[in-house]
């Protein structure tokens, strides 16, 4: 039987969220029933990438200024002090370090259950929203066991199997244009999955018997800066209408993909973008949670990525001709076009949020979702 790891001790303690935010009610001495929990994850989200929301959001404060609780996370993974998508994705999705590449397997690729699975087998409903291929590196940890995420095609076969409900993303080809020439339109069929590959469009009444998939690109969805438009928090919208419908808690993951793929860029304008963009799923997730006062929502990030900096530009004044630095003209710097070590933030609200204060590993994010959920037989 499995055995989730020990919850780490927070190293410090940050202040709790009012009661009426983070606090369901118990009604006297009533056990409070296990929260909905929606996870987001800003791929390549650090500090300076969540900040730059501040900045270049045309004056309008960022949804996540609203979350009380904060907390930061170490990303390394088993084989390097630098972790991928991968190895990040699967130390919160299943609670154990494992090596770069690896998606819901051990460092010695034994499969791991994820939370999306436990949730499964407790009969709740389940979700995953990105705006990458949905066999992408993120998503892929929350429901597929496999030693390479290269292996998309694999993954995707995965996928059709796993105990997902709704899902929305790209990723097309994994599923028809595969390179034998098969498609998994049958299996898809077979296992009760109605598929869109036209427009993110909900059908007039939800049927809680089948499971829903959007497919909506070739590989990953256009950026924000490409006409991609308001996917991301629309979907997540639906997300919540379908999962909803369940009496029982569920379990949601949104992946803002692209903040990572403007820092790989280093493009700030691609990666200010694409946050802005996030911050949109996370105003959609927090209304949620304030109108159904049972609901979990956390914020975090697999890593860091491109070194990314806020900084001051460089100009030269036109009477002295002297050169100065401008702090109050921001220009978006990099030191890399990968990852980096360094710490990435976590934000949470609503019941338990205030077990994610602190510094911990990127597993404890799994070992505190395990600990609210009641997933323990």
């Amino acid at each position: 039987m499995y055995t989730p790891l020990l919850l780490l001790i927070s190293l410090f303690t940050g202040p709790l969220a009012p009661p009426d935010a983070n606090t369901p009610s118990s009604g006297g001495d009533k056990t409070p029933s296990a929260p909905n929990v929606i996870l987001l994850i800003g791929d390549g989200m650090g500090v300076s990438q969540l900040s730059s929301a501040l900045f270049y959001g045309d004056d309008k404060k960022p949804a996540f200024l609203q979350m009380p609780v904060v907390g930061l996370q170490q990303t390394s993974s088993s084989s390097d002090k630098i972790t991928d998508s991968a190895a990040g994705g699967t130390a919160m999705s299943c609670g154990k370090k494992t090596y770069n590449g690896a998606i819901g397997v051990d460092a010695d690729t034994n499969a791991l259950p994820t939370l999306l699975e436990l949730w499964a087998q407790r009969k709740r409903k389940t979700g995953l929203v990105a705006t990458s291929s949905i066999t992408h590196a993120t998503p892929a940890s929350f429901y597929a066991h496999i030693d390479s995420r290269d292996k998309e095609y694999a993954i995707a076969e995965q996928l059709v199997q796993a105990p997902v409900d709704f899902f929305a993303g790209g990723g097309q080809e994994f599923f028809y244009q595969r390179p034998d020439g098969s498609s998994l339109e049958e299996a898809m069929a077979a296992n009760k999955l109605q598929i869109d590959t036209h427009a993110l469009a909900a059908p007039a009444e939800w049927d809680a018997e089948k499971r829903y998939g959007y497919l909506l690109a070739p590989d990953g969805m256009p950026p924000i800066l490409k006409g991609r438009g308001d996917f991301l928090p629309k979907a997540t919208g639906m997300a919540l209408d379908y999962l909803s419908q369940s009496e029982a808690p569920f379990f949601l993951m949104v992946e803002g993909s692209q903040i990572d793929w403007g820092g790989h860029a280093n493009d700030g304008e691609y990666l200010t973008s694409e946050m802005k963009d996030f911050d949109m799923a996370i105003a959609q997730a927090l209304d949620f949670a304030r109108k159904e006062g049972n609901t979990l929502v956390v914020v975090t990030a697999d890593h860091e990525c491109g070194g990314y900096t806020l900084a001051g530009t460089d100009k030269e004044d036109p009477k002295s001709g002297e050169s100065y630095r401008d702090y109050d003209d921001l220009r978006s710097g990099f030191s890399t076009h990968g990852h980096s070590a360094a710490m990435v933030p976590v934000l949470a609200y609503g019941p338990g949020a205030e077990r994610f204060t602190g510094i911990y590993q990127n597993t404890a994010i799994y070992d505190k979702i395990f600990a609210l959920s009641q997933l323990r037989p």
